[in-house]
């Protein structure tokens, strides 16, 4: 036996073992989303450094099966990596009946979800097919390999009223995108978040920076204070939940409704059963209204406008019902008066505004800017 040869061929097997380890510490996973273990996330980790890896379908709603799902279903994907909103639409994401009848929706993308919300309630005892084209691709333009398509099946019920997903940004008791002001003394139980704006649009807090400079402090706030301009990882956290901000506004202003132009546009003194209410105006409350649900029930406003609460007026839970489950999407500002008060999730496509002594017992995610006067806001518990 040549000695010399052997050792050097276990030497070249050594040196090849070490490099393909040190090669994996490299590459990394995809951690931009529930994929981030998936097969095909493994398996696209052995691709050279810096080349983009192709994008693929990891989880649907409703599954692909045949036991039935509810008629008020939603559709939605989640992929391995961040996608290009600009390429998922109602052209790249679609939702047949049978084999060729097209059901209207709308389409609404956002880091690594997609979401189909139809127009209308799905018909029942149907076989639908939702499909996603080729031609959706990742943020690095890379297009799937191939179209993805599913099948699920209704049945003849219309399931309670599912909850809106907010996703991380359900994280936040505020969260905005072009700032936050209070004047001194507020009181916010929960962590506040600002993106794409800086730190310096967060006012009237005499913020204290933490070491780390990833999140700063305040007297005035039982949590968090984040922004766009602090240190890594929170810049990418907070554009996530930003997106799935817009996300959940475009879910709850799409949701079917079950009553329309309610008291139109003042429910002041009613009682609200669960459902989907929408207006295409404003809504008042002039005086107390309640809600009168379980703890499994839900509450859905869909305004087209502004929503108004008076001074002193107070949106009332009783038998058990509970914050998390109620959502208030308005396009237009929200106000509420001095003393006024509020239970549940505030999604504005504009600025919400609390004047003195006002409060809520929910959240605040507003696409522009959230005022505070004197006011107190509590996240509820999940």
């Amino acid at each position: 036996m040549n000695t010399h040869k052997s050792n050097r061929s276990i030497l070249y097997a050594t040196l090849v073992m070490v490099s393909v380890a040190a090669c994996g510490d490299n590459l990394g996973f995809s951690d931009a989303g529930p994929g981030g273990d998936d097969a095909s996330s493994d398996a696209s980790s052995l691709d050279a450094p810096g080349v983009p890896t192709v994008p693929t379908v990891i989880a649907t709603t409703p599954l692909d099966t045949t036991n039935p799902t509810a008629l008020n279903t939603t559709i939605d994907a989640t992929f391995s990596e961040a996608m290009d909103p600009a390429t998922l639409t109602t052209t790249t994401f679609t939702l047949r009946s049978g084999v060729s009848t097209p059901v209207l929706g709308q389409v609404t993308a956002s880091g690594a979800r997609v979401l189909f919300q139809p127009n209308a309630r799905l018909a029942s005892n149907s076989v639908f097919t939702a499909t996603i084209t080729s031609e959706a691709k990742s943020g690095l333009g890379v297009a799937l390999a191939a179209s993805y398509s599913w099948t699920f099946t209704t049945g003849l019920v219309t399931a309670a009223e599912p909850v809106v997903n907010l996703g991380t940004s359900g994280n936040f008791a505020i969260l905005t995108k072009s700032g936050i002001s209070t004047v001194p003394s507020s009181m916010i139980v929960g962590d506040l978040g600002v993106s794409p704006i800086s730190a310096t649009a967060i006012t009237g807090f005499s913020l204290i920076m933490d070491p780390s400079n990833q999140f700063s402090k305040s007297a005035q706030v039982t949590g968090k204070v984040f922004a766009a301009t602090y240190a890594q990882p929170t810049p990418a956290k907070l554009t996530t939940a930003i997106g799935d901000m817009q996300l959940a506004f475009t879910d709850a202003a799409s949701r079917p409704a079950d009553v329309t132009e309610l008291g139109a546009g003042n429910i002041g003194g009613l009682i609200l059963v669960p459902g989907v209410y929408k207006w295409g105006t404003g809504v008042l409350v002039p005086t107390n209204v309640t809600l009168s649900g379980s703890a499994t029930d839900v509450w859905i406003f869909e305004i087209a406008q502004t929503l108004t609460l008076s001074s002193n007026a107070q949106v009332v839970l009783v038998g058990g019902a509970l914050p998390k489950n109620v959502f208030w999407q308005a396009s237009g500002k929200v106000t509420l008066n001095t003393g006024a008060h509020i239970e549940g999730n505030v999604l504005a496509k504009t600025a919400i505004s609390l004047e003195t002594g006002s409060s809520i017992n929910g959240r605040l995610l507003a696409q522009t800017a959230v005022t505070l006067n004197q006011s107190t806001i509590t996240i509820p518990a999940n």
